[in-house]
């Protein structure tokens, strides 16, 4: 019996360990734009929640992998029946849009609002949404005709996998620009809405591309700039990227500009041969540093 009760132990405390170093810490995460606040109390705690929007996206920007869970609550107006029903849209990276549809929401027993003439909150309904790596973009509406929803978001990282990447150059023309970061050169591309970053590759692989924004002395606190990856005619994928100043990475020769932390998007590359055009959508921020890489395993794709 002994023997059986220690080998328990054991695989639990590596179930445990195996759990700890996968996932990480959950953490709520404020919308980056529309924030309309919706305070709610539960157990004589205040929690806030963001109303929803038929118009204004609430966007969610986080980093990957990991699960991010929108947490919503319905509002039962005064004199309303038992149940009700809501939808929401959401999409990620400027993709396509995804419908969650909730049906015969009942009104909370233990959650009311700070602002008792709100009405009464709904049950609490959870939706997870699995994000891979890099950076994610993640906009959610309210679909019309819909009555007040109010909603948290919690993200849940995840360790990515294991995996060497090989650095790789972009197609020409590309204006190389060299970073010391942590005492060694690392080799960058600097490029713009009129030169974008153009990538030719051979899939199915994926294609990892780090980004910097280029910050002025006077500029200071987080800045926010969009990305979007095109191949053709075709959008792939909108990027909201939110960097600081890096405080590790520097210019080699330049020392009029501050790079920016690297921001990471992941694109998924199918079989055959794919030729991809990152370009950044605002005006006010003229270049941006990118460099690509590949998994080590892939490379002999490109010979």
């Amino acid at each position: 019996m002994k023997k059986i009760q220690l080998i328990l132990v054991i695989f639990m405390l590596t179930f445990s360990g195996v759990f700890a170093q996968s996932s990480g810490e959950p953490r709520y995460i404020k919308p980056t734009n529309f924030q309309k606040k919706v305070t709610t109390n539960i157990a004589d705690k205040s929690r806030s929640y963001y109303s929803l929007d038929t118009e204004q996206a609430s966007i969610i920007s986080v980093k990957g992998p990991g699960i991010l869970c929108m947490r919503s609550r319905g509002r039962f107006v005064p004199d309303e029946g038992e149940k009700i029903n809501y939808e929401i849209i959401y999409s990620i990276n400027g993709g396509e849009k995804e419908l969650f549809e909730l049906e015969s929401v009942l009104r909370s027993k233990k959650a009311t609002y700070k602002n008792g003439a709100l009405g009464v909150p709904g049950q609490l309904m959870d939706y997870d949404i699995e994000l891979g790596r890099g950076n994610h973009t993640v906009s959610f509406y309210l679909e019309r005709g819909n009555r007040p929803v109010a909603a948290r978001y919690r993200f849940t990282p995840k360790k990515p996998k294991k995996q060497d990447w090989i650095a790789f150059s972009p197609a020409q023309p590309s204006e190389p620009v060299e970073l010391i970061s942590r005492e060694s050169s690392v080799k960058y591309y600097r490029f713009s809405n009129e030169k974008p970053l153009k990538i030719a590759i051979n899939g199915p692989t994926e294609l990892r591309v780090l980004t910097r924004i280029e910050n002025h002395y006077d500029m200071k606190g987080r800045i926010l700039y969009r990305l979007q990856v095109k191949e053709g005619d075709e959008i792939i994928s909108t990027y909201q990227m939110s960097s600081r100043r890096s405080e590790i990475a520097m210019y080699k020769e330049d020392r009029n500009l501050i790079p920016g932390k690297a921001c990471e998007l992941v694109i998924d590359v199918p079989k055959g041969r794919h030729t991809y055009v990152v370009l950044p959508l605002d005006k006010d921020k003229k270049t941006v540093l990118g460099r690509c890489l590949l998994p080590e395993k892939d490379v002999s794709l490109e010979h």
